[in-house]
């Protein structure tokens, strides 16, 4: 199987995450905040460990270690500037004014494009590093689509349109994807750059926006479940890369 259609497949999973939103229309609010509170946990590790266990190494391996970490600061100080201007916390559950929902979707269109990007570039690296990084985005997507359906059923858009429109958000991945795939041929360099900033945008968004959430748990045995759910994020992410090594 070539590298080009592994990522499409990658890519075209994660984007049909978008569509999970449909869910909350059949499970009662509780049953989605435990569902929120198990992947968010998981997320946090699996995200983390996709970015020091594979992505960094990765990146250093590749003959750009000199670079390799002020690449990564520009993707934790990116994803920062990102998310203040366009006002974008995720699993915040924050309830704003309509004009918000179309500002969410151009956010998210943002954020998707990105994971595509990831998608590709890991794949360029190694399939393992593919696969690992899928997985993270995977459960990193599934709280943050539920979440968004939340806001745009609020902000004023049916059932459909906040399927369609959130759909349509998603396959900006698709996009991402192909542009760093074909860019990777042009640009030396390009894969360990690009790794190496994906990894930074994978740091911020598990510490800035995850492990806040997780903080907010008062409850000990909720507490050490998020724990154990994070560390087995991790371990996931480890098993994968050596699996496919």
């Amino acid at each position: 199987m070539s590298v080009l259609i592994e990522i499409l497949i990658s890519v075209s999973i994660v984007s049909l995450i978008s569509l999970i939103g449909a869910f909350l229309l059949f499970f009662d609010k509780k049953f989605v905040n435990s569902i929120l509170f198990t992947f968010v946990s998981f997320a946090t590790g699996a995200m983390l460990g996709a970015a020091f266990l594979d992505l960094l190494p990765e990146a250093i391996e590749s003959g750009a270690s000199r670079y390799v970490f002020a690449y990564t600061l520009s993707g934790v100080v990116a994803f920062f500037a990102l998310e203040r201007i366009l006002q974008w916390h995720h699993y915040h559950g924050r309830k704003d004014a309509h004009p918000f929902t179309y500002l969410n979707l151009i956010g998210d269109g943002i954020h998707n494009f990105t994971d595509g990007v990831a998608i590709s570039i890991a794949f360029l690296i190694d399939v393992h590093v593919g696969i690992a990084t899928t997985i993270a985005i995977i459960f990193h997507e599934i709280p943050q689509e539920i979440s968004d359906f939340g806001i745009l059923i609020y902000g004023g858009l049916s059932n459909h349109q906040a399927l369609l429109y959130n759909f349509l958000s998603a396959l900006t991945a698709v996009l991402g994807a192909l542009v760093a795939y074909y860019l990777s041929f042009y640009i030396e360099s390009l894969t360990a750059i690009l790794a190496s900033f994906t990894a930074g945008g994978f740091i911020y968004i598990a510490t800035a926006d995850l492990v806040p959430e997780l903080h907010k748990e008062r409850n000990l045995r909720k507490s050490i479940a998020q724990l154990i759910l994070f560390i087995g994020g991790i371990i996931v992410i480890w098993l994968v890369a050596l699996v496919f090594r």
